[in-house]
Parts: C-alpha cells; structure tokens; sequence
C-alpha cells in the first residue's frame, strides 16, 4: 500500500503504515540496533542513542551526514532529522504483534522525492521479510515499481498545490 501523501501548513507528510505479528521489541531492535539496522539500511548507524544524540549516514564517499535525534521513547517513538526534513518511527502494539508508522515530514517536493519515499517503502517491506525470516529478492526491481508510483503521486500533489 502507498504511504498516504498531504500538504501541511509547514510542507508536507508522507505516512507510510505496516502491521507485523512480531513485537514492538523485535520491530523497535530493527530501528535501534545498529547490526539489525545494516540488513535494511546499510548506511545508516546509530550513533549515540539518547534524545540529542544522533545516527550517521555513510555518504559512501568517507563523508558521514549526522542525524540528530529529536524525539525518543524506548520501543516507542524514534525521531531523527533527514536532512532538511524529518522522520519519525511511531509503534503501537496490537493483539497480534504491532503497528509502525513512519512519518516523513518533507520540507519541499524535490525531484529527489519520490526517490526518497520508494526508498522508504522498500525498506519497510524489507523489515517485514527479516521479522518473516523470508528472502527479499532484488531490491532494485522493487524500488523501481515503487518510485514510478510515487513519483505519480508525488505529481498529483504538486498539481492540487499550483
């Protein structure tokens, strides 16, 4: 399912919604954990994880862009800047397993958006087949199918915008 897109008052929102049968503890490790983080998102390592503190992304040129942590509650809320935007990790347990929400509050809609947000959708599927222990397959072709159908929506938002 596509993350749910709308203007805000201060830029826009990109909600993406996943249910697992695992739990909260088991997802939050996949956020936190900087070995469970390299299997979805190998650039990315927590650095020192505490509200003010921050993770690293690896440019993969031997720079490093700090992410500072905005917002955290053990197994609840995970908050980190993204450049000139924001996400935030949200999960809510549920009878059999929990929900996570991954909000993206994007400043502008650049050309580099919908990149951003396939990208997103990818990891979070990828989560999902970790948690599963299921094989993934090739994260490319995935991402592909995804980006034409954010980049579709990303242009109908620009459209309702003008």
């Amino acid at each position: 399912m596509l993350a749910t897109l709308q203007q805000t008052g201060h830029g826009y929102t990109a909600r993406f919604e996943r249910h697992f049968k695992h739990s909260v503890t088991e997802v939050w490790a996949y956020l936190t954990e900087n070995d469970k983080l390299a299997e979805w998102f190998d650039e990315l390592r927590v650095h020192d994880l505490r509200e003010g503190g921050a993770l690293k992304f690896d440019m993969q040129d031997g720079t490093f862009e700090e992410m500072k942590i905005l917002e955290l509650k053990e197994q609840v809320v995970l908050e980190y800047t993204w450049a000139e935007d924001q996400v935030r990790f949200e999960l809510y347990p549920e009878a059999e397993g929990c929900r996570l929400e991954l909000i993206e509050r994007i400043t502008k809609l650049t050309s580099h958006t919908a990149k951003d947000l396939a990208g997103w959708h990818v990891c979070l599927d990828v989560i999902a087949a970790l948690l599963d222990s299921i094989p993934f397959g090739s994260r490319k072709d995935v991402w592909t199918k995804w980006h034409e159908k954010y980049a579709q929506a990303v242009n109908e938002l620009t459209k309702t915008v003008l």
